[in-house]
């Protein structure tokens, strides 16, 4: 297999397949229906309104919802669009993390062949967040997880864990399958002909899951 070079990890957001986004008895407010029950957003922003408009469509990136320069401030200078940006996110953020339980997190890359695997929660106490793993100590598959086939793909399950983990590719296959034995986030980009940072974008999205457990550093040996 010949390494794929030129492409980066994309970070997806989506609303899982059975949340339905209404609006409030008084029209300035969301009701977002679910198995989980009902969540209620009392006068959102434009901008909360328009991201979960979008995710109830399919996975969409962040970056593409968060206006980066109003009509009004074309001509803004890039520090100023940087800092409405990142105030954009302020408002958007919480309000995705207190939704988490109802948000599927896929992970894609620039190929254009479709996501690499998605993280879909089991629990109403499931906040997910992808984690920086350190490239120096080994991680593995904890013991108690499976591994389904099933229709769309295999997917990753622990009972403990309030996630689950489809893999919608053979890459993300092939990174689960290093794990079977210790391995250090280097190593793994190292073996697998596939970016450094997707193959590390998907160990973060596993470990994040509750897939993966800390081995300590490796033994040096002679």
């Amino acid at each position: 297999m010949s390494r794929v070079v030129g492409s980066r990890a994309v970070h997806l957001w989506s609303l899982h397949e059975d949340v339905v986004v209404e609006e409030d008895a008084t029209g300035q407010g969301l009701v977002l229906r679910s198995r989980f029950g009902t969540e209620r957003i009392s006068r959102p922003d434009p901008l909360v309104r328009e991201a979960l408009r979008r995710m109830e469509l399919g996975p969409v990136l962040l970056a593409n919802v968060v206006p980066r320069a109003s009509a009004a401030a074309e001509d803004a200078t890039d520090d100023a669009t940087e800092g409405a940006t990142e105030g954009a996110y302020l408002v958007l953020l919480p309000v995705l993390d207190r939704l988490s339980h109802l948000i599927v997190r896929t992970l894609s890359w620039e190929d254009l062949r479709g996501p690499l695997l998605s993280v879909v929660s089991t629990s109403r106490d499931a906040p997910f967040a992808p984690v920086t793993l350190s490239a120096r100590r080994l991680i593995r598959l904890i013991g108690d997880v499976s591994l389904t086939l099933e229709k769309a793909g295999f997917a990753l399950a622990r009972g403990t864990s309030p996630h689950r983990v489809q893999l919608h590719r053979p890459e993300a296959v092939w990174v689960v399958g290093l794990l079977a034995w210790p391995a250090t986030p280097s190593d793994a980009s190292s073996v697998l002909p596939l970016p450094p940072e997707v193959t590390q974008a998907v160990l973060s999205y596993l470990a994040a899951a509750g897939m993966t457990e800390d081995c300590g550093e490796p033994v040096p040996h002679g």
